[in-house]
């Protein structure tokens, strides 16, 4: 399968600065805004309100239609006659305190041991964590596998040195902290055998409360419902209208044939998933989703969600970078899931507290005067008709996801989406002193009692086991 010219994993983040197609576009649309602002200020910052309106629209209309989409449920193919064999890769960096956690819920993962293979990729200096590994009970098929020393010092080139043993013929990432649903395997390999033309399967991340840490119940909740919104409704509405999309993490199960092609992962991308998801659609791989999850924590206070969320963002404009250097393979649906997503991520971070301090302090500003705020009708429809279907996609993730999502949280998602913005001044920032350094998530073992692979979720205050998965 070939998609025509794109971004090797050589030419992809790696390299820095605009193409001279990038250039050019960039270069005409300052000169535009600087005229246009040069001859009628007035009517061009009118031009812009109305563009980033219709942006705004487009982005809650985007929102329904996936809504709708996502309904659909597809069905799960029989189970094949042989099992093809499966290849786990955990890269771990400073997480000696959580290996055991983790081997133990690989453990669990009921699929045919014989045609299991699995390494915890670890990098040479860690050795704390190297200890940690070797020390702990793990099964037969998962093995230890150091990295030798090398820059860039990335997740992605630890999964590309780990790719050169993989013997499987389907690949999955986990990691740390993850707790996949032990029938998860088995439900991507059906899916592959079913269907040769599907390069990867995406399974759904949930989120629960961390059992061993203090809460940060706002930041623990809200990131609940954003991943419910993304991985219960953005992604399987896309994958369900044929749309390619950014892949999370971890969970998500690759078919080596279409991996190893481009070889491998993108080792300069800090989102290396995200850019994995348009590279296998440009080699006319297609993407779908499946239903059985994997469980993980919150990333708990600011001074941890920040730099996991600066990173996220960070690659997302490396990624958007790469990919639209050329758009020979991405075709009008790739154009339009890169724009809608990747591109809609970044404005919509960049806009959120401008957006939230404009109608502030526009309300304030009023009642201080004594008179009645004098914004414009059809803005602020638009605000809050933007607003009300990120509540309605949070809402519909969050019950499939098995959350609770009430006014309080409603109420609340504005202030948790403005901190977007400091994330993007952080991202843009980075991506120009430090474009490939890694901001580690830091995790710590649960202490939850009993280990269980049902959503047993303390964001919502009550026995989450009473809910269907």
């Amino acid at each position: 399968m070939n998609g025509g010219a794109m971004p090797t994993v050589a030419e992809g983040a790696q390299r820095l600065g605009l193409n001279r197609m990038q250039g050019a576009v960039v270069a005409s649309l300052l000169g535009l805004l600087v005229a246009g602002f040069c001859l009628d200020l007035g009517l061009t910052w009118l031009a812009l309100m109305w563009l980033g309106q219709a942006l705004f629209v487009a982005c809650a209309i985007w929102r329904i239609v996936l809504a709708l989409a996502s309904g659909k449920v597809e069905t799960t193919p029989h189970e094949p006659l042989s099992w093809p064999r499966y290849t786990v890769l955990a890269a771990l960096h400073d997480e000696a305190d959580v290996v055991q956690q983790l081997a133990s819920r690989l453990a669990a993962i009921d699929y045919p041991e014989e045609q299991l293979q699995g390494f915890l990729v670890l990098e040479a200096h860690d050795q704390a964590t190297i200890d940690a590994a070797e020390a702990a009970e793990r099964p037969s098929w998962l093995n230890v596998l150091i990295v030798p020393p090398g820059a860039p010092r990335t997740k992605p080139r630890a999964l590309n040195h780990a790719l050169q043993f993989a013997t499987g013929d389907i690949v999955t990432i986990y990691d740390a902290e993850d707790e996949p649903d032990p029938l998860q395997l088995r439900e991507a390999a059906a899916r592959f055998v079913a269907d040769p033309d599907l390069g990867c399967v995406q399974a759904p991340l949930r989120i629960r409360q961390h059992m061993g840490r203090e809460r940060a119940p706002m930041f623990d909740r809200q990131f609940a419902f954003e991943y419910a919104s993304l991985f219960e409704v953005t992604l399987p509405g896309m994958a369900r209208l044929g749309l390619p999309f950014p892949l999370g993490g971890t969970s998500n199960h690759i078919r080596m044939d279409a991996l190893r092609p481009l070889g491998g992962w993108d080792a300069y991308n800090v989102t290396e998933d995200a850019d994995l998801g348009f590279r296998l659609w440009r080699e006319g791989w297609r993407l779908g989703i499946i239903r059985r999850p994997t469980y993980e924590t919150p990333p708990g206070e600011l001074d941890i969600w920040l730099p996991q969320r600066t990173r996220w963002l960070k690659g997302y404009m490396q990624t958007l970078g790469v990919h639209t250097r050329s758009f020979d393979g991405l075709g009008p649906k790739g154009v339009l899931a890169l724009a809608m997503t990747l591109g809609a991520a970044l404005i919509s971070a960049a806009a959120h507290a401008t957006a939230l301090g404009w109608l502030v302090s526009a309300v304030l500003i009023a009642l201080v005067a004594g008179v009645s705020p004098a914004t414009p009708v059809v803005a602020l429809s638009v605000l809050f008709g933007g607003v009300a279907s990120a509540w309605i996609s949070c809402a519909l993730g969050a019950r499939r996801a098995g959350l609770t999502y009430g006014v309080k949280d409603m109420v609340s998602a504005p202030v948790y989406w403005s901190m977007l913005t400091l994330a993007f001044g952080h991202a843009a920032w980075r991506l120009i002193s430090e474009p490939f350094v890694w901001d580690k998530t830091p995790h710590r073992r649960e202490d939850r009692g009993e280990e269980s692979a049902s959503p047993t979720s303390a964001i919502n205050g009550a026995d989450a086991g009473r809910r269907a998965a």
